[in-house]
């Protein structure tokens, strides 16, 4: 029979893939996506937004429908505006992270913060809106009695994601490269077609809206008319959200990253502006209006399609155009998960979230943040029933808080470079402009949304944003309970030549095995604490540690040597103490994504050459042990111990009083 590690094992890379090999030089080029891909995963967010956000912003203007002209033309400017002020950002902050660095290095901690979370909860409900969107569109043409399973298939849809994500992000990626090339290749004929079978009815159709907007004056007022704009404008919203995440994720772009960022940018404000004004303008030129059960887009491809191909050919053509649609809306789901554990990784490496959203797994994946997002938007799932009208007034407020934010912090950074900035003033006047128009739509859609529903996407916010800061308070504590520990590097006595010989190695002698992580306080708290309870017991000392390349680390082969080297640097340091002192000492290490897997490696190599040896790790530990700090603080020592265990390995833990 199998053993369970191996079928353990022969599961995980048949489920997820064989690990990455992070020494490969072109480990880097291979993971990275070019300006396409990253169109594809990171704007197909932006783009299949065209699926119900001019729906919205129609749908606003209720009887006044020929006024939607205005809100296309209003689409194509901000989505330009919007995405030129992206591209300074990604030039100026060429690492990514977008709104949460952008903000915090420019306008403050507290800023970055709440920009963050707001990114993080926006990405949630992009995962969200997303698959519920195209479930809509999926069933729009089944039967009614199928209704009821579409809650269940939007779950599994995100179920499939995960997965697809935990096997690497250029994976899932190009795998869903098809969808969208699919989408474009039916729906740009098909808004094309929208517009210019109708250019001969133009100025018929602008002789009706200026009576229209003559109407409605007179009926509400300018001030009236302004306002049901500026609320189908705002209600349309949804439709810019997605623009940013190219900016949140540069580290995943091939090099030159700044190049290709902009590059993404531009043809993400090509693709979105063409598509959501032309679907717009397809809307009002071509008559639509809601019917039972459908979206509006089946309704104006029916219209178009039925024109050329009546009867069932035509019918045909349409279901396989909102499949389209539906599976494009599940790839704009991707951009959820390639964004959020982006912003999730840089906020817990400041300590705002637990630091395990750093880790990347043997796949090189942030799987943590991959596991959170995909929780959260099962959450939200359930709270809406997966309503996309309910998910459409939650939607969009938290981007265009990040969009604010981020712009006002560029308006600072230009004037504070304008001496070294030759081109400060058109820079800081297109983030300038960029803010006035982000922050005007966050405050109305904030005022129109608050009431409908929009309170519960303020309030998971801020409730996200209170979890931060007393994240960072408890980790601040942490953090000085371990420098109180590292103190004790600075009393020790300095290093003798010892008077007697050399120690000599006696690999049947007793020894100890200390697993480290670098050269700190703690780890020289357990070596005399192994001297103290174990006095002249031990002759040998091994010193084990394993170098965790996380999404900080990771940017390529020679970051990856670099942190091997740096760690057999820090652990000579033992040896050179302990050998000083009259024991023999030396020190293993290795680099790797999996600390437990690492230390089995080294453990079972050591246990070889030295066959009385006993294992120590050190965990700090806390007056009240609770769920958080588990959650907070790796349980490394107690994970090894019981892979060690059952290897048949001696190890001791010992505790390490924190606070």
């Amino acid at each position: 029979m199998m053993e369970n590690g191996s079928f353990y094992q022969r599961a995980k890379r048949f489920l997820f893939g064989a690990p990455r090999d992070l020494f490969d030089p072109k480990i880097f080029h291979k993971v990275s996506l070019v300006a396409f891909f990253a169109l594809v995963g990171l704007g197909a967010d932006g783009i299949s937004s065209s699926c119900y956000g001019p729906e919205e912003a129609f749908l606003a203007l209720g009887g006044h429908t020929v006024l939607a002209i205005f809100v296309a033309m209003a689409t194509v400017v901000t989505v330009f505006i919007i995405s030129g002020s992206y591209a300074q950002i990604i030039e100026a902050f060429p690492s990514g992270g977008g709104g949460y660095i952008v903000a915090s290095k420019l306008l403050g901690e507290k800023a970055g913060v709440v920009s963050g979370s707001a990114l993080v909860i926006d990405y949630v409900l992009t995962i969200t809106i997303s698959v519920a969107s195209g479930g809509d569109a999926l069933f729009s043409f089944l039967p009614l009695g199928w209704h009821a399973y579409k809650f269940w298939f939007v779950a599994f849809v995100i179920l499939f994601l995960i997965w697809l994500n935990l096997r690497g992000v250029k994976e899932s990626v190009v795998a869903l490269t098809p969808i969208f090339m699919g989408f474009m290749l039916l729906h740009v004929p098909l808004v094309l077609y929208a517009v210019l079978r109708h250019v001969p009815e133009i100025p018929a159709v602008g002789a009706r809206m200026s009576a229209d907007l003559s109407s409605a004056a007179g009926s509400i007022g300018w001030l009236g008319v302004g306002m049901l704009l500026m609320r189908a404008y705002s209600m349309g919203a949804g439709t810019y959200t997605g623009i940013e995440a190219v900016s949140n994720s540069v580290q995943t772009l091939r090099e030159p990253r700044v190049q290709t960022g902009k590059r993404a940018m531009l043809y993400m404000a090509f693709s979105l502006s063409f598509i959501a004004g032309g679907i717009i303008l397809g809307y009002v030129l071509n008559g639509i209006s809601p019917t039972p059960g459908k979206t509006l887009n089946a309704v104006l491809f029916e219209t178009l399609v039925g024109g050329i191909l009546p009867g069932g050919g035509g019918a045909a053509v349409v279901v396989f155009v909102m499949a389209s649609e539906a599976a494009l809306l599940f790839v704009a789901a991707q951009t959820g998960f390639l964004g959020g554990p982006q912003v999730l990784s840089s906020m817990a490496v400041d300590s705002y979230v637990p630091h395990r959203f750093a880790h990347l797994s043997e796949r090189l994946v942030t799987k943590y943040g991959v596991y959170f997002m995909g929780g959260m938007a099962f959450l939200m799932l359930f709270i809406t029933g997966g309503s996309v009208r309910y998910l459409v007034v939650m939607y969009s407020i938290n981007v265009f808080l990040t969009f604010s934010l981020s712009q006002f912090g560029m308006i600072f950074h230009w004037w504070k470079d304008r001496g070294k900035e030759k081109r400060w003033k058109s820079r800081l006047a297109m983030n300038g402009v960029g803010f006035l128009l982000t922050a005007s739509i966050l405050c109305f859609t904030v005022w129109i949304k608050f009431p409908e529903g929009g309170w519960i996407t303020l309030l998971i916010t801020g409730m996200f944003i209170v979890i931060c800061f007393l994240i960072r308070r408890h980790y601040r504590k942490a953090q000085q309970a371990i420098r109180r520990l590292d103190e004790l590097l600075l009393q020790l006595p300095p290093v003798t030549v010892s008077s007697v010989q050399e120690p000599i190695l006696r690999r049947v002698a007793p020894t100890a095995a200390i697993m480290v992580s670098g050269y700190n306080g703690l780890g020289m708290h357990v070596f005399f604490s192994v001297v103290r309870s174990f006095p002249g017991t031990f002759r040998n000392f091994i010193f084990l540690s394993a170098g965790v390349v996380d999404s900080t680390i990771f940017k390529g082969a020679e970051e990856v040597v670099n942190l091997g080297a740096d760690l057999r640097e820090q652990l000579r340091n033992y040896v050179e103490f302990v050998r000083g002192h009259g024991y023999y000492a030396e020190a293993r290490s290795e680099v790797g994504t999996d600390v437990i897997e690492i230390i089995g490696h080294l453990s079972a190599d050591t246990a070889k050459d030295f066959p009385n040896t006993v294992f120590f790790s050190g965990q700090l530990v806390f007056q009240e042990e609770s769920f958080v700090t588990r959650l907070l603080h790796n349980q490394t020592a107690f994970l090894a111990q019981k892979k060690l265990v059952f290897a048949g390995l001696p190890m001791i833990v010992l505790p390490v009083r924190a606070l």
